[in-house]
């Protein structure tokens, strides 16, 4: 990714080309793309609108209504209406037709593809039904299976909208200079080298370079780290970024379409096309029982002769424990993870947690706060810790720089006093310099430093990992402050638990941090496996070779760990930053929490627990009527209510999920 400051300068807008951590917490340059390969345009509203309609009269859609509407009918014919038996089952006889017949046929070209779920004995069920005359229960049926499927093309839909979203963040058009003024033009008409004014609160159209004024960025959606970065003449800009205060010129270095933004969303359309594919837990024991069922009714049918037994068979063997009980398990598990500040985007990831073996974290805001501490002040021969804080907290309260908040921060914890300076100067390329009290205070990087004041390299302290600034009074060496963006107090812990308590073999940390700031935090909090100064490409690229060798659990947040959501078996995103993040994610943590994230994966465990207990329970008390029924002991109506009752039970156990247990966090 394109540094969100300029290379050549420093913490207060100097050459900082020597330090071993940017002060935005940079990244790598991006990979290539090809000026046609993305385009920024949103889809037409006429597009849209298309779309839309498509989406509302689908065939799930219309089955659905068709099945709601024809049983509502049949039960004001069947209790309040009261003509004739045969009225009253023609709305069900329809709904048997138009809705069933569609779905069964889907069915079975799914069993032509050796493609056995539980969702196939329910398209026999329907046919069982139909011969029993019990069009009711298989007008249920109906309903049942065309109504997941609705529920499950309005997630696709979701996930989708994660696109027009992000396009929706670029603006559409750019304020073009010439010698007449200033016009507006189309992003496709920006060339290399335009220039181009950037007004306040108004997103950065193109990657470029500032030509004239000073303001602040917040790049944040892009980089993921909460900074807004000091721009000045010769500071870079990225795309998507939002401008501050002040309006600024800049001068396009990329095309539109090969801009930072452009080359997040193409990245953002591949994820999109190679989500991981995963089997949900009632397919699974599905593929197990419906071979069972269909085999113990035809077993049954072969050796009475009798056609009954198959249909009583099949009857009791009707899949609603797996149909019903785990919708049930998973919709309470929804409900108390909503009460807990998680909400749930996609209900498989309920399912898909617990069988996740690597865990790959983000950096800044999920591992970290998202904020730079001062963490080590290395005081010059002759001065008073407390003393230098007062006199250089006193000059950065006028500063927009984010390491003046850790600063201000740092002086307001041990109540040192402020006072007003006398003179302030941020000088492009100097740093900060003032004067406090009658003295000379000059913050700046090392290099300039050594410059400005007499003083031997030697005697400055080391390079190590972190953000620093160097700082000198009245002309002499006075201190070297060092920013640490703090470990969340949870993060070892967590990360300490995650191996036997959840089951995790490898836990990973992505970063677009330098090498030693991200390997500062992962020694800190206990990881092993590091991968630093990464774009969202090669972020990507790593989820997916993880997830080619086993389930992924991604946590990250901002736009930039979006893509790397999408293309891991489960998504987590920290909080509503961003909306881009928040629709890729499979769960949003509302509350950046660690603990939370322990609290959903109990849920999801909790949730499966149940819902195996309510499927498997269902299934092992339907075997043993289906012995029955093959034996001849149990007629189709009596197994048909026999059926109801182990669904009561097994709905009855799943509603427990709903229910919040004594703890949920184990570390």
């Amino acid at each position: 990714m394109a540094p969100a400051v300029n290379p050549k300068r420093d913490l207060k807008g100097e050459d900082c080309s020597s330090l071993p951590f940017p002060a935005h917490g940079g990244t790598k340059e991006p990979l290539p793309v090809s000026a046609t390969a993305v385009s920024l345009d949103v889809p037409k509203k006429s597009e849209q609108d298309l779309l839309a309609i498509r989406s509302l009269y689908s065939k799930e859609n219309i089955i659905a209504v068709l099945t709601l509407v024809g049983i509502g009918v049949h039960l004001i014919l069947r209790f309040l209406v009261r003509p004739s038996p045969l009225s009253i089952q023609l709305p069900l006889l329809a709904v048997m037709l138009f809705g069933g017949v569609p779905l069964v046929f889907d069915l079975a070209f799914k069993a032509f593809h050796k493609e056995f779920g539980s969702d196939l004995l329910a398209g026999i069920s329907i046919i069982t039904s139909a011969f029993l005359g019990e069009y009711l229960a298989g007008s249920l049926v109906v309903l049942m299976l065309s109504g997941g499927r609705v529920m499950e093309s309005y997630a696709v839909r979701r996930a989708s909208s994660v696109l027009e979203a992000l396009a929706k963040r670029m603006p559409n058009i750019a304020h073009k200079k010439k010698d007449a003024g200033t016009v507006e033009v189309a992003l496709s008409e920006i060339a290399v080298g335009d220039v181009l004014l950037v007004y306040p609160h108004e997103t950065c159209p193109v990657d470029g370079v500032v030509l004239d004024g000073h303001s602040t960025m917040d790049e944040s959606y892009l980089t993921g780290e909460p900074f807004n970065i000091s721009k000045a003449p010769g500071s870079t800009v990225i795309s998507g970024a939002l401008n501050g205060h002040t309006a600024l010129t800049i001068e396009a270095t990329k095309l539109a379409v090969d801009s930072r933004y452009a080359n997040i969303m193409k990245v953002m359309r591949s994820a999109q096309q190679h989500r991981p594919q995963i089997r949900r837990l009632g397919d699974q024991l599905g593929a197990i029982y419906t071979p069972i069922a269909v085999g113990a009714a035809i077993v049954a049918w072969l050796i009475s002769g009798d056609l009954v037994r198959f249909l009583a068979v099949l009857v009791i063997a009707t899949p609603c424990p797996l149909l019903i009980a785990i919708p049930v398990s998973i919709i309470g598990s929804i409900s108390l993870a909503a009460k807990r500040g998680i909400i749930v985007k996609d209900p498989s990831v309920l399912e898909q947690i617990e069988t996740c073996h690597t865990v790959i974290f983000d950096k800044t805001g999920t591992l970290t706060y998202g904020a730079p501490d001062l963490t080590d002040e290395i005081i010059g021969g002759g001065f008073d810790r407390d003393e230098v804080l007062r006199l250089v907290a006193s000059l950065e309260q006028y500063s927009k720089h984010p390491l003046a908040k850790a600063i201000l921060d740092e002086a307001a914890k041990r109540e040192i006093p402020l006072t007003e300076a006398a003179k302030l100067a941020e000088p492009p390329g100097k740093g900060l310099d003032g004067i406090v009290l009658g003295r000379k205070i000059q913050v700046t990087n090392r290099r300039h430093l050594l410059q400005e004041i007499s003083v031997n390299a030697a005697s400055l302290p080391a390079h190590t990992s972190g953000l620093e600034c160097a700082i000198a009074i009245d002309g002499k060496f006075a201190a070297i402050y060092r920013f640490h963006d703090a470990p969340r107090h949870e993060s070892k812990p967590f990360i300490a638990h995650l191996g036997h308590k959840h089951q995790f073999q490898e836990i990973m940390l992505v970063s677009g941090d330098r090498e030693s700031e991200t390997q500062y935090l992962a020694d800190l909090v206990g990881i092993k496996t590091v991968h630093a100064s990464k774009s969202p490409e090669e972020k990507v690229a790593i989820v997916r070779q993880a997830t080619q060798k086993g389930t992924t659990l991604f946590l990250g947040d901002g736009i930039n760990d979006a893509p790397a959501l999408m293309t891991a078996t489960v998504g987590i995103a920290f909080g509503q930053n961003s909306d881009i993040t928040s629709e890729a994610a499979g769960a949003v943590i509302m509350e950046a929490s660690l603990a939370r994230v322990d609290e959903f994966f109990h849920i999801s465990r909790r949730m499966r627990s149940i819902a195996l207990q309510s499927a498997v329970g269902g299934m092992i008390i339907s075997v043993v009527g289906m012995a029955f029924a093959a034996g001849g002991y149990l007629p189709p109506v009596a197994g048909a209510i026999t059926q109801e009752i182990i669904d009561v039970l097994a709905i009855a156990n799943a509603l427990r999920a709903a229910l919040p247990p004594k703890t949920l966090v184990d570390f």
